[in-house]
């Protein structure tokens, strides 16, 4: 994301630092659009961007005597601002592993047999990770879910029920690696893998 500074910055910036108001107020109205406009991309919440953005103006008035001694601003400010998402998205990840809502707990197996306790927002998610499975595992699943046991799904297939088992814990890894990449954690991963050079 490319900020364009303003043209009497350098001023701004040390007005600021000499506890100016009404040149910090100068400097949030000129820089909160384009930085929610880019938090949004990232978690498409529009309460989520106003309240990091607004973080991020309080740590910048919080540190105001720091501000001259910035050479880019606008670089500090968008490195400030990423870590302000990452941080959220893992508040995201965190509360969502606590409230049981990843694959872990979606797709669980209790003495061979599944245990379905989906959130609402991750059926279609699931439902498309199942589908990425090969041929074997999906009829695994599909008939673990119409409540076939493992001998009998063996005999059904015409596989060993060591196979069975075997179909049935690769599928669960799948599924649950699939639903975590496709929830908050994919965006965690990308700002991280795109922006290492930044931290």
């Amino acid at each position: 994301m490319a900020i364009k500074p303003l043209p009497n910055e350098k001023e701004l910036l040390q007005n600021i630092a000499e506890g100016d108001d009404l040149a910090f107020s100068i400097l949030f109205r000129a820089y909160y659009e384009p930085l929610a406009k880019y938090v949004y991309t990232l978690l498409d919440s529009v309460q989520m961007c106003e309240e990091i953005v607004q973080d991020v103006f309080v740590k910048i008035w919080e540190n105001r005597a720091t501000l001259p001694q910035l050479d880019k601003f606008t670089a500090y400010l968008f490195i400030l601002t990423r870590n302000y998402t990452i941080s959220c998205i893992r508040k995201m990840v965190q509360d969502r592993k606590q409230n049981q809502f990843y694959a872990d707990d979606v797709l669980r197996f209790n003495t061979g047999e599944e245990i379905f306790t989906m959130d609402q927002e991750y059926q279609d998610i699931l439902k498309r990770a199942i589908a990425q499975l090969p041929p074997s595992q999906q009829k695994v699943l599909e008939l673990r879910q119409q409540g076939f046991k493992t001998r009998e799904i063996a005999e059904y297939m015409g596989i060993s029920t060591d196979s069975v088992k075997k179909y049935q814990q690769w599928a669960a890894q799948s599924v649950s690696k699939f639903l975590k990449s496709n929830a908050a954690l994919s965006v965690l991963f990308m700002l991280i893998r795109n922006g290492n050079n930044l931290f």
